[in-house]
């Protein structure tokens, strides 16, 4: 006796088709799971004859073997357990076999027969809809997520029993809901720029990072609103698209990281790993590699605070998804490439005891401490940060006052105003979105000062010791500023305040 169903797994944030083979014969009773299956796919056996014998169906006394076809590839979660006991219980002549081919099926079944919420579904169904089958069945729970790939018939069960009566010729209503009303509903941030008090150079030198896509890292003391500034980052850039959302919700439902109900991710994601952070936390890994931190704020921002306590391997590890927007890890069996293109946003004090550079409160460090603890921060990784700008601690008269702040939804209207010059200004690049990603050869082309800014910019790498790395990061935040100004020459005073965005270099200095 032989059945087949199709489920599907995700391998990397992309999913396969699983076909899953339940072959029953006579013999010492014995349950088989083959296909390259983890431990919790083999331990699926206990959890499939006891939700089969508790939904009142017949639990056949036989030699089950079930294959998990293609079987050179490692699978694992639960989510396999409902499609193989409907393999079983089909092998057993209790469903019709009819639907089998038409309909994608995955669940974690319990002891009960009832199903429980599986990972990863978003990438499933979008693969469902590509393979041309008529739906899924799945948990209730996923549902929601699943009807976000559009044109898929989406039929939500709540146990085994309900699985068994649909296939076998219940009629039911597929499961739908609008995409884009579901879109426009959750793109709302519940924090915005105007709760921040004072700070207004520093809410500048966000506005110019946002703009032009650029890295940054806050130095000041401890207290003075580094981190409420850099959480609010996320609400001053582009909104989300539909697109970029989806995108964005498949790393983290293969990551098991969606809420109950939550079925879209329309916000730009803010990451915040403490720096105690391994380098497979970050970047991503495991045995069947995971996604890490840098994926998870894809199309978003990262903000790593404290950043002299990062270790240095885990800094160094984030060189090439800075660089290239995606990361890929490399395992015995698979080598796998998860999108990381975000804003990276760093914070750290000046000094260990944080008031070098805080003219209300004398600094206890040495030169030597201050020039230790500076050099944590590699040159390589400071090499892909355009802009440094220094926070004040704020003032009591700043504290006190009642007036109100420019709101988030005023400067990322001029954010995407300049976003919108860049995509026109790169239309014929390849890959090139902002300006944050010039290189070399884009940065002369684009670039082109006059006389007064070459003189200032000399003066600035002469005179005030900045590093030869500077050159090419002062240039690029100077094109964003004019793109804010609705500029198409690079003035002098432009190139002023990016250099004044250096600040690091200053103090290694």
């Amino acid at each position: 006796m032989f059945s087949k169903v199709l489920s599907a797994a995700v391998l990397g944030i992309d999913a396969y088709l699983v076909q899953v083979e339940a072959h029953l014969e006579s013999g010492m009773p014995k349950f088989f799971t083959v296909g390259m299956p983890d431990g919790a796919v083999r331990e699926s056996n206990r959890r499939v004859q006891a939700a089969v014998k508790n939904s009142g169906f017949r639990f056949p006394v036989k030699r089950i073997t079930v294959n998990l076809a293609p079987a050179d590839i490692k699978k694992e979660g639960a989510a396999f357990d409902l499609p193989i006991a409907v393999g079983i219980i089909a092998a057993n002549g209790q469903v019709n076999v009819e639907k089998l081919d038409e309909h994608i099926i995955l669940g974690e079944l319990a002891l009960n027969g009832m199903l429980r919420p599986v990972k990863g579904v978003l990438p499933i169904a979008a693969e469902v809809v590509k393979s041309g089958k008529k739906g899924i069945i799945l948990p209730k729970e996923n549902a929601r997520e699943a009807a976000m790939a559009r044109d898929l018939e989406v039929y939500p069960m709540e146990s085994l029993i309900d699985t068994v009566a649909f296939l076998n010729g219940e009629r039911r209503q597929p499961f739908r809901v609008d995409v884009s009303q579901v879109f426009a509903q959750r793109r709302d941030y519940h924090i915005d720029f105007q709760d921040v008090k004072g700070q207004e150079h520093v809410k500048r030198a966000l506005e110019v990072a946002a703009a032009g896509g650029h890295n940054i890292v806050m130095i000041g003391p401890p207290g003075s609103g580094k981190t409420m500034l850099a959480k609010r980052i996320p609400t001053i850039l582009p909104d989300m698209t539909l697109t970029e959302a989806l995108e964005t919700t498949k790393i983290h439902s293969v990551a098991g990281l969606l809420t109950a109900g939550e079925a879209l991710i329309a916000t730009r994601p803010f990451r915040a790993p403490h720096h105690t952070i391994s380098d497979a936390g970050l970047i991503g890994g495991g045995t069947i590699p995971k996604p890490g931190e840098v994926s998870l704020a894809h199309h978003g921002v990262l903000f790593l605070d404290e950043l002299p306590e990062f270790k240095k391997n885990v800094l160094e590890v984030m060189r090439q998804p800075l660089e290239d927007g995606v990361v890929t890890i490399s395992r015995a069996l698979l080598s796998l490439t998860y999108p990381a293109a975000f804003m990276l946003a760093a914070a750290m004090n000046p000094c260990p005891c944080g008031y070098y550079t805080d003219p209300a409160k004398e600094c206890s460090c040495s030169p030597l401490q201050v020039q230790r603890y500076l050099s944590r921060v590699s040159g390589p990784l400071l090499d892909r940060i355009d802009i440094h700008v220094e926070v004040p601690a704020v003032r009591y008269k700043e504290l006190s006052s009642t007036i109100t702040g420019e709101p988030s939804a005023a400067i990322r209207e001029r954010v995407e105003s300049a976003r919108q010059v860049q995509l026109r200004r790169f239309a014929d690049q390849k890959n090139l979105f902002c300006n944050a990603r010039m290189d070399s050869k884009e940065i002369r082309t684009f670039c082109k000062l006059d006389d007064q800014g070459h003189e200032l910019l000399k003066m600035a790498i002469t005179k005030l010791g900045l590093s030869a790395r500077a050159y090419d990061r002062i240039l690029k935040v100077s094109r964003t500023i004019a793109d804010l100004e609705g500029s198409e020459e690079i003035k002098a005073e432009f190139v002023s305040e990016a250099i004044q965005y250096r600040s690091l270099d200053r103090l290694h200095a």
